[in-house]
């Protein structure tokens, strides 16, 4: 059975604190109606982008309003961050939260923010290498640059919880002989040579090469995020659909994705919208056959971004009618729909 998530970079249209308040309602009604797992996106100085520089903040205060659903990062950016540092909020996260937290690690990809860090953006797949190699031999207990230094508390708990995000082959091989989780993003580019291949076409051997990797004995944890936007009506949906996915298609051109043409459903087609009524959205969502190969997928309504309160009546169409129709869901998300 997949596990179904919620997925937010935080960029309701809103000042930063009600950014917040909304998102961590949000969170709160997807764990009321079953979802498994929350997670969120880190991003640096550009609000247009993610509103959320510190997740382990954010995820201390989600914590405090829930009491069972996940709690992930997806990703923190490890290139810019000192991976012990990363273990030691993980650590001090996973215990607040009585032991709910995803640790989802990234290598970025917006190459002005690591000037501010001192870093270069050219070389964050090597130092993403090394830092996740740092990040978990600090959970496993390892010597941190003194014989008498060691993670306190101890992290080893995370090290099953630890998941890395990619776009190639080459690191869904890295994350599957670590061990670790696969996160595979929604905004997976597209090769420019060939602009119309979807996304399943993309990712199943990003999926088949974890596989490959994994070590004899231990389970894939592949997640899936994928943009989900369902309303109550058609014409609803598709007017959100029409005024966020133009919006962004701005910036996707800016960063060389531009869309395959100008109408709505090309619009929808380039940027892997699923949009529409629940009917609507089952058929699409069965027709994503990478999706259908991960443990969990993750909603977000990003790109679409439609106000605060089509969200939870979205939250809640994904929970009562696509989520079972497909046959995905948590024994959590049965309870709730029971009551």
């Amino acid at each position: 059975m997949t596990r179904i998530g919620f997925f937010t970079r935080l960029l309701d249209d809103a000042p930063a604190a009600e950014r917040y308040r909304i998102a961590t309602e949000q969170i709160v009604h997807a764990e009321r109606h079953g979802f498994d797992s929350a997670w969120v996106a880190q991003h640096h100085f550009h609000a247009a982008e993610g509103g959320l520089p510190s997740p382990f903040v954010f995820l201390a205060h989600a914590a405090a309003q829930t009491s069972r659903i996940r709690l992930g990062t997806g990703v923190v950016t490890l290139p810019l961050e000192d991976p012990v540092r990363v273990a030691e909020d993980a650590v001090v996260l996973d215990l607040l939260s009585g032991g709910r937290v995803e640790l989802g690690v990234g290598s970025g990809s917006t190459p002005a923010s690591f000037v501010a860090f001192g870093e270069r953006s050219e070389d964050r797949g090597r130092v993403f290498g090394e830092k996740v190699d740092a990040l978990v031999a600090a959970l496993a207990g390892g010597e941190l640059g003194d014989p008498a230094n060691h993670l306190q508390p101890p992290g080893r708990d995370l090290l099953g919880r630890v998941w890395q995000a990619t776009f190639s082959s080459f690191g869904g091989t890295r994350a599957g002989r670590a061990g670790h989780g696969l996160l595979l993003s929604r905004t997976q580019p597209r090769p420019t040579d060939a602009p119309r291949r979807t996304l399943s076409e993309l990712q199943l051997p990003i999926i088949d090469a974890y596989r490959e990797a994994l070590p004899t004995g231990v389970p894939p944890r592949i997640l899936a995020s994928r943009t989900l936007f369902v309303a109550d009506s058609r014409e609803e949906a598709r007017r959100w659909a029409e005024l966020g996915l133009r919006r962004a298609a701005v910036g996707f051109a800016r960063t060389g994705q531009p869309p395959i043409g100008d109408t709505l459903d090309e619009l929808i087609a380039t940027y892997d919208t699923h949009v529409g009524t629940p009917v609507e959205v089952i058929e699409s969502l069965a027709r994503d056959s990478a999706a259908a190969e991960a443990t969990e997928v993750a909603f977000q309504v990003h790109s679409v971004d439609p106000p605060h309160e089509l969200v939870l009546r979205s939250i809640e169409l994904i929970a009562n009618e696509v989520a079972p129709a497909l046959g995905w869901g948590s024994r959590a998300l049965a309870e709730a729909s029971a009551r």
